[in-house]
Order: structure tokens, then sequence, then C-alpha cells
């Protein structure tokens, strides 16, 4: 089993307490250096855009009862810089770039170019960015960008809409850092059709704003360009990692025509979609990427640890469960305005909580001996020092015990 780190740099309040932005990374950094010196081997980080707090006062706000912000880290290659300066062996993810705004897929592609560029100067260098990329979670910060309906019939298709544009952009993006020259007009054509919506009904508002019942419509173009071709082109392609984060089947799929493109999934998802995802892979790995393997799917979990000093596991599985149930809360009456006891109890089910031997036993049962963990510990916890611990606790008193039941 492998084990990463997701870290969020969410800025919410906790026990009435928000840190300053200075703080909140000031914690990071102590952490994703204990992470490289514990081993853990991808430091995953939430990428976010725009203020969250000042978009609650907006006509339609997403989260209007969120408080703070959702995420600092609005450029992830800036900070796998400072990430690299201050480690020596540990990766850096994405989790996950949204190359639909702040300039689409071309701007996108072509920074990641030039960080490789720089990253990769000294020919030693093996550590990759593991790049998560999506169509993002908030739409606001795609609005901000221009990523909106145009007319009548692309507002009638919902989130269907978003879906397409993504797919538009993951081949654009993919095509570039392949070191493809393009237009738009190589772009493949994408089209609704019945099928991409769940009733009857929804596709039937969408003809009725389009005007007549066509088997299928086509999708102009989102991104209209000449040839063009990113620069830097002569990077490191050996220290990129891409990874994408939709739970299409035929999105995974499509992007594999191009490149290696791995696929992220939560611990939440069925475990029978997830073997599914794993089994089809198999088959439509892009072959530079070589065999598909487990860990190409990462899997985000909660983590509430609890090996405190001077308790009995008894206690420590108590406190533990205490935690989970203080911060899980708190998530829902953010995201929701009120406390949804079975939402907290559904993620509780979902989380890995308790002392070092209980969680260990909920891995062994729920995950594959071959599967990467991306294990969140900052999960609405400001104390970066029992942050810390948790980690170091994880690393000597879990993992051992998942790896002896591995070997036995």
């Amino acid at each position: 089993m492998k084990y990463d780190i997701f870290f969020s740099i969410s800025q919410t309040p906790v026990n009435g307490t928000i840190p300053s932005e200075r703080e909140m990374y000031a914690n990071f950094f102590e952490q994703v250096v204990a992470a490289d010196e514990l081993g853990y081997g991808t430091a995953w980080i939430a990428e976010s855009h725009l203020s969250s707090e000042v978009q609650k006062g907006n006509k339609r706000p997403v989260i209007p009862h969120w408080k703070g912000e959702v995420g600092l880290n609005t450029d992830f290659l800036q900070l796998s810089h400072q990430i690299f300066k201050r480690t020596k062996r540990i990766e850096t993810g994405a989790a996950v770039m949204n190359i639909l705004c702040m300039g689409g897929p071309i701007a996108h592609a072509e920074r990641v170019g030039t960080f490789l560029t720089l990253h990769g100067m000294d020919p030693e260098e093996a550590r990759r960015i593991n790049v998560g990329f999506a169509a993002g979670r908030f739409d606001f910060m795609n609005e901000a960008s221009g990523i909106v309906p145009r007319n009548a019939w692309e507002a009638a298709c919902g989130r269907v809409l978003k879906n397409k544009i993504f797919d538009e952009a993951g081949e654009i993006f993919c095509r570039l850092l392949r070191g493809e020259t393009l237009c738009s007009d190589d772009i493949s054509v994408r089209t609704v059709s019945r099928s991409d919506f769940r009733s009857d009904e929804d596709w039937d508002k969408v003809c009725t704003a389009y005007g007549s019942s066509p088997s299928s419509i086509e999708l102009p173009r989102r991104w209209e360009f000449e040839k063009l071709k990113i620069v830097p082109s002569d990077f490191r392609r050996d220290l990129l990692s891409l990874i994408i984060g939709s739970h299409s089947p035929a999105t995974q799929d499509a992007v594999n025509q191009y490149m290696p493109v791995k696929v992220f999934n939560l611990s939440i998802t069925q475990p029978e979609v997830i073997e599914a995802t794993h089994e089809r892979m198999s088959r439509t790995f892009h072959p530079d990427g070589g065999a598909w393997e487990r860990e190409h799917m990462p899997r985000t979990t909660f983590v509430f640890l609890n090996e405190e000093d001077g308790l009995d596991p008894a206690e420590r599985s108590t406190r533990a469960h205490a935690e989970a149930r203080e911060a899980l809360g708190e998530y829902w009456k953010a995201l929701q305005g009120t406390l949804d006891p079975e939402k907290v109890e559904k993620a509780a089910t979902n989380a890995l909580i308790g002392n070092a031997e209980e969680i260990a036993a909920q891995m062994i049962e729920r995950f594959h001996p071959d599967d990467r963990l991306m294990l969140w510990f900052d999960f609405f916890n400001h104390d970066s020092a029992r942050v810390v611990r948790n980690m170091e606790k994880f690393m000597s008193r879990v993992a051992p015990l998942v790896a002896e039941h591995v070997t036995s």
C-alpha cells in the first residue's frame, strides 16, 4: 500500500479561531517538510480560486454558510517550487488544477511546460509533479473566466455543458503537453443528445430552447485558435504524471488516446465502481504509461487518529470518534448551514477513525494491498503540531500493522 498525504490549506474557523494566511502557509510548510521526512510519497494539494467569503454576498452564492476561505492555494506550480526547495524526496500533486478557469487549457499547458523546463534543468532531478486536472467544483470560479452558457439552449444543458467543455479542454491540454502543433479545427467536435441527460424532461428542455428536436446538437467550440504550439516544448516529460478528476468513463478513456492519464477516485465511491474502473483502465490506459496499476488511482480518505501519550487504547478510540464527529459536523454546517447527523454518520463510516489498531483494521478491510491512499490529516484542524504527530503516529504505528497483515 502506498501512502500519500492531502493538504487542503483551507482557512476555516476551528473553535472560533481563523488563522491568518501567513499562519496557514507556515503550518502547511511545517507539515509538508514532516511528510517528506516521514516517507509519504506525494503531497497532494488542493487548488482553489477567488474568495469564497466574498462570493457569499453575490446573487447566487454557492456555499453561503461557509466561513473563511475554501482554499488559499491558487497556483500549484509556484507552490511546488517552494516545496522542492524545502524537501528531499516527496513529490507534489495538484488536487486539482482547474483547466477551464484562469486562462483555460492552453495557458495551463504552457505553464506546466515552463515549470518542467525549470524543474528539469538538473539532469539528476527525479521528482515528478502529479498534475491532477478537472473542471472545478464551484462554477463562480469558471464564470469569472467567461465559462458561461452562450445561448438559451446551452443554459438548458445545465451540468452537461460543463462536462462537454471539460472534454474539449482535456483534449487540448493533453495534446499540447504531448508536443503537438494544433489549431481549433483539429479538436474533436462535441455534441449533446438524449443519452447525456438523466430524463426525457431534461432533454426536452434543451430541444425547446434550441427550437427543434434533432437526435443530437453540435456544440460550437469553446476555444477558437489558429495553429499554435506551447513553448518551452523540449521539457522533461518523464517528470510529469497526469491524473484526471472526472467520474466519466468516456472522458477518462478519451484523454488516454493522447497521453497516459491516471484517474482520481474518492474513498466514498462504491467498491463496484472502483473495481470496474480498474478493469476498464487496464484496457484503455495509454501504452506509453506501461501496464495499469492500482496505485494509478489515488483515493482520498479522512484520517482521525488518536495515539496521544498518556491515554489507554479505549480512551484514544473514544477521543478520535469525538474529534471526527466534531470536524465532520462543522464541515456539513459550513456547506449547508445546519448539522445533518445522517451525513455526518455516512462520512464517518467512510473515514479512518480510532486508535492505531482500529485504523489498521479498517484499512485492511476496505482497501486493496496495492492501493494508493491520499491521507487527509488537516481536515478542520489548525493545530499543526497535532497534525504532525498524527502523521508520525500513522507511519510508526498504523503502517507497520497493515504491512504485517499483508506479508503474513
